[in-house]
């Protein structure tokens, strides 16, 4: 009566680790959004799959719980780290009546570390990670977010930066980090991080605005003040002397 929430990481099978693929071959069920489902397809062989479309969050949820409560073992999976702007929360919340179901965090590479990774070493100093979806957050309180971490000069990363419906939230979230950082500020994105048509981009700040190869699947970063480019890669200075 098991209910592992596996991180899958960005994609690639390469970029999960051993302990998230353990924890699916030891499960029974695999449970998970359908493009999630699909990545790991290969490892479900023999397994009970169940999926479901975008925005049913809870359905899955309460699917994974009901199998568990069946005495199976369950392998919930959703991409990156199950604890960044993953599934962890939720699950832990749809089972708080069911303290008999042990649940399992089981961790994974979230879009900013293996985006960093490929853009070079954009986060090495303190960063924040803002999220400019407002389904579940109020727009007014995202905003907030975006000026105070701009204002307090850390690296930016923005997940769920546009889709069609929210063609423009990058573009205001790029004129309020302007008030405060320069517009020249290294900055850069990653598209379908450790997939198919994974492509990299290191830009100006400025050139994230009325970008048309941003959408839901690019993965966004924006430099502090002391962010530089070195030899075509991001960087963000800790403090290091003598370098």
């Amino acid at each position: 009566m098991k209910i592992y929430v596996v991180g899958i990481g960005p994609g690639s099978l390469d970029h999960m680790t051993p302990y998230a693929k353990a924890a699916i071959e030891k499960s029974d069920v695999v449970v998970g959004y359908t493009v999630y489902v699909e990545l790991v397809r290969e490892m479900t062989r023999g397994k009970e799959v169940l999926s479901t479309p975008m925005k049913k969050e809870v359905d899955r949820c309460k699917i994974a719980l009901d199998a568990a409560l069946e005495n199976k073992t369950v392998a919930f999976v959703c991409s990156g780290d199950a604890g960044v702007y993953g599934m962890a929360g939720i699950m832990i919340q749809v089972a708080k009546d069911h303290p008999e179901v042990e649940i399992e965090v089981v961790p994974g590479i979230t879009a900013a570390c293996s985006g960093a990774a490929l853009l070079g070493a954009p986060l090495i100093h303190d960063f924040s990670i803002i999220s400019l979806s407002d389904l579940l957050t109020p727009w007014d309180l995202i905003m907030k977010r975006v000026k105070l971490a701009a204002e307090a000069d850390m690296s930016i990363v923005l997940y769920n930066p546009k889709s069609k419906k929210r063609r423009d939230y990058i573009d205001k979230a790029v004129d309020a980090i302007l008030e405060f950082r320069s517009p020249d500020t290294p900055s850069g994105y990653v598209k379908m991080i450790g997939r198919e048509g994974e492509m990299t981009k290191i830009c100006k700040l400025t050139d994230l605005k009325d970008n048309d190869d941003i959408d839901m699947f690019t993965t966004v970063f924006i430099g502090n003040s002391t962010t530089e480019i070195i030899n075509g890669r991001i960087v963000t200075p800790r403090g290091y002397k003598n370098v």
